[in-house]
C-alpha cells in the first residue's frame, strides 16, 4: 500500500504504533544547531548543508563526520562541530511535546526513527522523558532516510505493518522513504519549510504537535 492509496480512500486500519522522528518532530534541535553555529543564519546554512549530505550518502557514514564536513562546508570549521555535540546535552522537547505524547503512550505504542549515530540517537529520546518501545538510528538500520530501511527496521522491530501505524516526520523529505514503505505520514512543519515539488503528500501538514492526537483519532 502506498501513500497514494491511503489518501485515495483505501480502508484504514486502527493504528498501534506511532514513529516520530526525533531531532526536528519531538526535539527543538534547530536552537541547539544555531547556538553552535553562532546566529539563526548560520545555523540554518549548516542544518541544511547537513541533511544534503545524509539525504545525498544513503549507506551510513558516521553522523558526527557528515556534520563537520558540513560545517567545514558553510566556513564554520570544526570547533562549530565540537560546540554542537557538547550542546546535546541542552536539547529539549518542543513545549507542548511531553504532554503530547504522554496522551498518546495511553493509545498507543511509540517510536522515533532518527538520522543519528547510536550513540547520540540514544542520549537524545533520553533527553525527552517520555520512554519509547522502539528506537531506530541510521547507524543502527546501515542507512540514512529517506531510504525506507530505517523506517522499516522500525516496524519490525515493533511487529507492526506500515497500515496499522502512522510516522510523524519533523522534515518533508521523510515522506520519500515513508511513502515506500506504505506509512501514513504527518508533516510536524514546525519552522515552516518549503516541501520538494515531488514530495508525497502528508495526511495532514501539522505547525504544533498539539493537535496531533485528534488527527490520528480521525484515522481510526
Amino acid at each position: 500500500m502506498d501513500q497514494t492509496a491511503i489518501q485515495a480512500g483505501a480502508p484504514v486500519l486502527p493504528v498501534e504504533l506511532v514513529l516520530f522522528d526525533l531531532l526536528t518532530a519531538v526535539l527543538d534541535s534547530w536552537t541547539v544547531w544555531n547556538r553552535a553555529a553562532g546566529s539563526e543564519d548560520a545555523g540554518r546554512a549548516w542544518r541544511m548543508a547537513y541533511l544534503g549530505l545524509t539525504y545525498g550518502c544513503g549507506a551510513y557514514r558516521p553522523y558526527e563526520t557528515l556534520v563537520a564536513e558540513a560545517a567545514a562546508g558553510v566556513g564554520l570549521g570544526q570547533a562549530a562541530a565540537r560546540r554542537l555535540e557538547e550542546g546535546w546535552r541542552d536539547l529539549r522537547p518542543w513545549p507542548e511535546a511531553v504532554g503530547v505524547l504522554r496522551a498518546l503512550a495511553r493509545h498507543y505504542r511509540l517510536g522515533v526513527v532518527t538520522n543519528c549515530s547510536q550513540r547520540l540517537g540514544l542520549a537524545a529520546a533520553l533527553s525527552v522523558g517520555v520512554p519509547f518501545d522502539v528506537v531506530v538510528t541510521s547507524e543502527q538500520a546501515g542507512f540514512y532516510k529517506p531510504d525506507p530501511r530505517p523506517y522499516q527496521l522500525a516496524l519490525d522491530i515493533a511487529g507492526v505493518s506500515a497500515d496499522r501505524a502512522v510516522f510523524v516526520a519533523g522534515s518533508a523529505y521523510d515522506l520519500f522513504g515513508t511513502a515506500k514503505v506504505g506509512l501514513p505520514t504527518f508533516w510536524h512543519n514546525r519552522v515552516g519549510l518549503p516541501a520538494p515539488d515531488d514530495a508525497p503528500r502528508p495526511v495532514a501538514e501539522l505547525a504544533t504537535l498539539a493537535t496531533l492526537p485528534q488527527e490520528i483519532r480521525r484515522r481510526r
